[in-house]
């Protein structure tokens, strides 16, 4: 299975990042039940490789769908699995991914191609990116995805231990855990 795991978030400091980074670990290291790290093959992306003009009509009928706009749609073609943690801006999506899921919006709705997905968040607020996180599964159904889990991740600071790398509190990891365990469903 290729799975394609990613921060919707530019910044070299994502909490979401680091969260996604401790799950790629728990999926390799076989500690997840079901998945079988061997038959999985992970990749990643950097939404700073997809920078681009803010959309607008005005820029694509002058110039078209600039070429980092295909580069996403396609990376997230050629994976057979998603998961997307999401950081929260004011409640919503980061400017970064919504400008790059904008483009290839326009390349087709389908942005997803149909993938399964695992949905996460964090933050370092009490909701966790819950906003953000209701937004983008709310919306999934439209933009061709099945969704697999979704979890939020609360007081980042007092939840992740970031010299271990790890969920520090025992009940969300088992949750989080419990959300990639749901992947097995595309192993199979």
């Amino acid at each position: 299975m290729k799975l394609l795991a990613f921060a919707a978030s530019n910044s070299s400091q994502s909490i979401n990042r680091q969260l996604v980074d401790y799950v790629i670990g728990l999926l390799q290291g076989g500690e997840i039940d079901g998945v079988d790290p061997d038959a999985l093959e992970i990749s990643t992306l950097d939404l700073n490789d997809f920078e681009m003009p803010i959309y607008s009509i005005d820029r694509q009928e002058a110039g078209g769908i600039p070429q980092p706009a295909h580069d996403f749609y396609n990376a997230l073609g050629a994976a057979d699995a998603l998961l997307i943690s999401f950081a929260e801006h004011n409640g919503s999506y980061t400017v970064a991914y919504k400008n790059v899921f904008d483009w290839a919006s326009r390349i087709d709705m389908r942005v997803y191609h149909d993938k399964p997905i695992v949905m996460l968040s964090t933050s370092p607020g009490g909701g966790g990116g819950g906003f953000v996180l209701r937004t983008a599964s709310h919306l999934a159904g439209y933009f061709g995805n099945e969704i697999l889990a979704t979890l939020s991740i609360p007081r980042f600071g007092q939840n992740f231990d970031t010299e271990a790398g790890a969920v520090s509190d025992p009940d969300l990891d088992a949750q989080l855990r419990e959300a990639l365990a749901t992947l097995t469903s595309v192993c199979d």
